[in-house]
């Protein structure tokens, strides 16, 4: 199935070709955020008894922590089940519009993101609760929009799992109605492959005119060319740092601006290499549910993102982080890696560790002056 294109009714800003929007401190050369603080586990699928416990109450703690250290933004994982085994890592998890909302209700500056399956929710009732939770936050808000590709939880909503490309085809048609929504004044009618919608119309309009950021986290070839052309930022998943320099030169070849493309991965931090070693053989090794992994590969053969061959051999790092790139090192070790990324043209990172609250205070006291002394960051501003 063909989606209609509906980008030429758009106004101009409002659609693939308009200004895109940055958020955080601009200042920092390499951004950093929180990722997946709403699960329980976080991205660690481990049966460490340390990991991460997604209470509200240590969601706002983890919240308040990374501003006062001076971190970008915080990005969630939309997820309605959990990977099973003995750990069922994500089983528990808070819904990100509600949980971001919460969340800027408690903080002043970090910039939040939700993170929402398109085919879960009608365009037309995002629009309007992302525009109420932008003015919840004043404007430090955006959506981070993903195809799906989970078939249990598609099944949860009764929804057929489309093909793969066809689920960019229909992401494209909601991301460009939820654009349309947000800048158009008068009442409109829209008869899509997708969507059949009459007299349309929003109101309040996006905080100060400027409309929340848009995200996109793809893998995939069509999940990457629809970022690259609807998103202000791409979030990618590293599979291979040698070659990373010469994919991103390719993914921004074709794009009218330097866009921003950032990554996700999970920290574990020591005071020495060693230490930092040790602990994360601990949390894998010792401590790592295998089973749950075999379930994640299980779902992910019909993601098609990630070919199936390179995501068995990721098993260590689906333990670590759900597939993101480890970063495990002392600070300095931990600086160079950051350094090494942006050198190859990554803009920031969203990062996980196996328990915020703990993990932060030194993280942002060994590794974030570092990052100030090496280029990659500004410093944090008084709240």
């Amino acid at each position: 199935m063909a989606s209609q294109d509906i980008s030429s009714s758009l106004p101009t800003g409002a659609g693939t070709s308009g200004p895109r929007l940055d958020f955080g401190d601009v200042r920092n050369t390499f951004q950093l955020g929180l990722f997946g603080m709403n699960c329980e586990g976080g991205l660690a699928v481990t049966r460490a008894p340390e990991r991460w416990r997604a209470t509200w109450g240590n969601n706002v703690a983890a919240a308040l922590l990374a501003e006062q250290a001076g971190l970008d933004f915080l990005l969630p994982i939309a997820r309605w089940h959990g990977y099973r085994g003995a750990s069922n890592a994500q089983g528990s998890s808070f819904e990100t519009m509600a949980w971001a909302a919460g969340l800027l209700g408690v903080t002043k500056r970090i910039t939040l993101f939700s993170t929402i399956h398109v085919p879960f929710i009608n365009p037309v009732f995002a629009a309007k609760q992302a525009v109420t939770i932008q003015a919840i936050g004043g404007g430090r808000y955006g959506l981070n929009i993903v195809a799906g590709g989970n078939q249990p939880e598609f099944e949860m909503f009764g929804i057929e799992l489309l093909e793969h490309d066809v689920r960019y085809a229909y992401a494209q048609e909601w991301i460009s109605t939820v654009k349309r929504i947000w800048a158009e004044n008068e009442p409109f009618d829209l008869d899509g492959d997708f969507f059949k919608l009459k007299r349309v119309e929003l109101e309040p309009k996006p905080q100060g005119g400027k409309r929340p950021i848009i995200l996109s986290a793809g893998s995939s070839g069509a999940g990457r060319a629809f970022a690259m052309a609807n998103a202000d930022s791409l979030f990618m998943n590293i599979i291979a740092l040698e070659t990373l320099a010469a994919e991103l030169e390719g993914l921004r070849a074709g794009s009218p601006e330097r866009q921003k493309v950032f990554a996700s991965g999970h920290v574990i931090c020591r005071a020495t290499a060693k230490e930092a070693a040790e602990y994360h053989h601990y949390i894998v090794h010792e401590q790592g549910d295998w089973a749950a992994v075999d379930h994640i590969l299980a779902i992910r053969q019909h993601q098609k993102s990630i070919p199936m061959d390179k995501l068995v051999k990721m098993k260590e790092r689906l333990i670590g982080g759900i597939g993101t790139w480890p970063i495990i090192g002392s600070p300095d070790e931990v600086v160079e890696q950051f350094a090494t990324l942006h050198r190859a043209g990554i803009d920031g990172m969203a990062l996980g560790f196996v328990d915020y609250i703990s993990e932060l205070p030194f993280f942002r006291d060994e590794v974030l002056p570092r990052m100030e002394r090496a280029g990659l960051r500004f410093g944090a501003p008084k709240l």
